[in-house]
């Protein structure tokens, strides 16, 4: 594994979503694509079909920001079709890679990865895990996981509970543990608060909560929600944002229902839907504190974000 960060200038494979896929993930390997260039020759490999719609019903692409691009990038991968995976594989293997390095986060991608995997048994996989484990658990999701990662030669962890989880289904696997980069990827126009909140319609008196992300259940939205009402007794110049995609209808009424409930409706702005890229700028920008009332996490790249604001956005440090 410590070959990785030599000088030499070796072919190295990078499998993952990438710009236009939306979504942290996507960002994550873009830049580590950037990252990796400086030292090796990266051969970006993405998919040309990622989710079916009856898993993903949304639009799974956004081409709003550019930033992210990867020229070269070579979309090869069907999820769906094993025969797809045989025959990028026989591509993967022509490119001679010293190492292949896998971005892993959901066993969806199970059985095309552990095929993959399977034909290039020859060449060592780096396994970049966002999470060993879903946030969401299912039946299954422990034998598909372990199935695939037992495939890699090493592992990168970015939490201490990965990294046992990681110890569950692997015996004495090599991995090294990191801090989740820091992004700044998103600060494109230097908005500043000021015009931020106009941007937003918020008042420039007005203190700011920014919720942000894709909404479900494990991140803990309906606590904030029910805190609201307390909140807003002792600071009554203050407003939520939630900003992010529901996991549906429902899911969205049932938040709504809960904000109604609370008596809290005055102070909270609810921006449903993926955010563009472009967009995301103006939320940090405007916000006072960043909310993540986690029930159960492993690493966030929404606190990542958050990190550049408060480093280099308000000059804390």
């Amino acid at each position: 594994m410590e070959k990785i960060y030599s000088n030499t200038r070796e072919n190295i494979v990078l499998i993952g979503p990438v710009y236009p896929y939306k979504g942290g993930i996507s960002h994550y390997t873009g830049l580590m694509c950037r990252a990796l260039g400086r030292d090796y020759n990266v051969t970006m490999v993405s998919y040309k079909f990622q989710y079916p719609r009856l898993l993903y019903r949304k639009e799974q692409k956004d081409y709003s920001n550019d930033r992210f691009r990867i020229d070269g990038t070579r979309y090869l991968i069907h999820t769906a079709n094993p025969l797809n995976w045989l025959h990028v594989a026989k591509k993967i293997r022509a490119m001679s890679p010293a190492m292949v390095i896998i971005q892993w986060w959901h066993p969806y991608f199970a059985p095309c990865y552990y095929m993959l995997c399977k034909c290039l048994k020859n060449t060592k996989i780096l396994f970049v895990c966002h999470n060993v484990f879903p946030h969401e658990r299912f039946p299954l999701d422990r034998a598909l996981t372990k199935a695939v990662l037992r495939q890699g030669s090493c592992y990168i962890v970015q939490s201490k509970t990965d990294a046992a989880d990681l110890r569950t289904i692997i015996k004495n696997p090599v991995f090294r543990q990191t801090v989740h980069p820091t992004y700044n990827a998103f600060r494109i126009e230097n908005v500043s608060k000021t015009e931020a909140h106009a941007r937003l319609n918020i008042s420039a008196d007005e203190k700011v909560l920014l919720f942000f992300g894709f909404v479900r259940e494990y991140k803990g939205l309906n606590y904030l929600i029910q805190a609201m009402s307390a909140v807003i007794q002792r600071i009554a110049d203050i407003r939520l944002l939630i900003v992010g995609d529901f996991a549906g209808e429902e899911s969205k009424r049932q938040y709504e229902d809960m904000i109604a409930q609370t008596g809290s409706g005055d102070h909270i702005t609810i921006y449903d839907g993926y955010i563009p890229d472009r967009e995301v700028e103006k939320f940090f920008a405007a916000c006072d504190l960043v909310v993540l009332p986690y029930i159960s996490a492993t690493q966030s790249g929404i606190a990542q974000i958050a990190y550049f604001k408060l480093v280099f956005f308000e000059n804390i440090f």
